[in-house]
């Protein structure tokens, strides 16, 4: 992958400080939605539910109201952390029969399970989970929000009213998804022309092609009108579970009424002289915190070293999540492709939320009564049955998902990427870059990483010190490739930073639409 890319170009994200808040996404449009709320008087929380919505429609591939996630928050007045889950679940009336295993081998979609006919628990309404980020959006407002509900989702709804712009990140994106989005007649009807990937916008600056949002906009619009319950116990989720069981999947009505997101107290730990929070359960936090306690037996006071901690402290604790980690049905122990965004305001109020609908497009199904693209949760369950994670009815999905909160001295930051199997290993180095190497945001986000998500290899930034790469060689098979705006050989992390009372925020340098955009009124 690293063999056509250049070796002379330098890209680097630009970082400022500001005494008032900060939103880091991974689209400009959306952390700008997100800042002008804090312009207008609002607080962190406020500011992530303008966001989670808005990128919902700006990034619709990534996550949206159809999805789910957890989020971690700091409460400055209180000085206290909290976990909100609102990740999906499998429906009630799914039955693991009809996702007989091919006997084939491993699929081909994000992670290595073995394969399943049709692909039925990967693409099409058979992978539709409950959806939860609607419902935990919700809870978060009623709880904590200062600014009415209806003004923080109008950035979105005009924003899908517009419709999305197809730049040529854009049509990279649907074009890598072409084939799949055109099995689905809605799905092709929103994304495609004719069955093909969408005309570039901007090539003469004459034409401009955008996406038919209204759909998304019009269901947009009755959530804002009439709350977040409506797409559970009112006539939108009827619709939009109707469509999904008129296209052979298994969410009912009665799963969207049932449906509740949790807020739930934090995993708290101390990393050295740092103290981490990050979301419980089945979630990625307990695995970053089983990384970061065997980093913290190993002498990293060279980056060789800590580079190996890394790999070794991954490797253990995803031999632990792989094996043991999952919902069995008879007790909950707890409550991707995928966006992260990150808050900070004035105040001192953080939010780190990251939300997704698993694969990219997710199931690539759309729900022609809402417009809204369905994710794919049910390819979070292992297919084979008699394991901690095997599929099954009504159970919580096991996500990668690792927002996290830090604090060490008077620095505080709140970090997450979206990737997969891939946001572990990005959020215990970049933890690391902080803890152990006193990084602020910019040297953090910039210094190269790798990535070590349950396999043998180890894929390696080839910009890493040479002493490093032969440091990982000793102990490790290593791959070594570039940083790149597409595909990503690495997570896509995005955070903001406070430092006494100075704020800061940066994303992943890779990625064309990602910004920090800092609050230009003050409160």
């Amino acid at each position: 992958m690293s063999d056509n890319l250049s070796r002379s170009m330098l890209t680097r994200k630009t970082v400022i400080e500001t005494e008032y808040g900060v939103v880091a996404a991974q689209h400009r449009l959306a952390a700008q939605a997100g800042a002008d709320v804090l312009a207008a008087g609002g607080d962190a929380v406020d500011a992530a539910v303008a966001v989670s919505f808005a990128i919902g429609v700006l990034e619709p591939w990534m996550s949206g109201p159809a999805g789910g996630g957890a989020l971690m928050l700091w409460r400055a007045e209180t000085g206290t952390a909290q976990a909100l889950n609102y990740g999906m679940r499998s429906p009630a009336a799914l039955d693991p029969v009809n996702y007989p295993l091919t006997g084939k081998g491993i699929a081909g979609d994000l992670f290595p399970w073995e394969e399943v006919l049709d692909d039925r628990n990967v693409q099409g309404a058979t992978a539709v989970a409950v959806p939860g980020l609607v419902d935990g959006m919700g809870q978060m407002h009623a709880r904590f929000g200062r600014l009415p509900w209806a003004d923080l989702l109008a950035p979105s709804i005009a924003f899908a009213r517009q419709g999305l712009l197809v730049d040529w990140y854009a049509a990279l994106i649907i074009a890598s998804s072409t084939r799949a989005l055109a099995k689905d007649p809605d799905a092709a009807a929103l994304f495609l022309d004719d069955g093909q990937w969408p005309t570039i916008s901007g090539w003469t600056a004459l034409a401009e092609k955008r996406l038919d949002q209204s759909r998304m906009a019009d269901s947009l619009d009755q959530i804002a009108r009439h709350g977040a319950r409506t797409l559970y116990d009112g006539d939108l989720g009827a619709a939009m579970a109707a469509d999904i069981q008129a296209k052979g999947g298994s969410l009912s009505r009665d799963d969207l009424l049932a449906y509740r997101a949790k807020m739930l107290e934090p995993l708290s730990f101390d990393y050295r002289t740092t103290r981490f929070h990050v979301p419980p359960g089945l979630t990625a936090g307990p695995t970053f915190q089983q990384a970061l306690a065997l980093m913290e037996t190993r002498d990293m006071r060279t980056k060789p070293e800590a580079f190996a901690a890394y790999a070794e402290g991954l490797k253990s604790a995803y031999a632990a999540r792989l094996g043991a980690m999952g919902d069995t049905g008879e007790t909950e122990t707890a409550p991707g492709c995928t966006t992260h965004f990150s808050v900070v305001d004035a105040s001192g109020n953080m939010v780190s939320q990251t939300q997704t609908l698993l694969s990219i497009f997710g199931s690539r199904v759309v729900s022609p009564s809402t417009g809204f693209l369905m994710n794919n949760g049910i390819m979070w369950f292992d297919p084979v049955q008699g394991r901690p994670n095997s599929l099954g009815p009504n159970k919580a999905c096991l996500m990668n998902v690792c927002p996290i909160l830090g604090e060490v001295g008077d620095t505080r930051f709140a970090f997450g990427a979206s990737g997969g199997r891939k946001i572990v290993s990005a959020m215990a180095q970049m933890a690391s870059f902080v803890a152990d190497f006193g990084m602020d945001i910019s040297d953090t986000f910039h210094h190269p990483r790798i990535d070590v998500s349950g396999g043998d290899t180890i894929v390696a930034d080839d910009t890493l010190p040479p002493e490093v790469i032969e440091r990982l060689r000793a102990g490790h098979p290593v791959h070594t490739t570039r940083r790149s705006p597409f595909p990503y050989a690495f997570a896509c992390p995005a955070g903001v930073m406070r430092r006494g009372t100075r704020n800061s925020g940066c994303t992943e340098i890779m990625s064309p639409w990602g910004d920090a955009i800092n609050q230009e009124t003050p409160q």
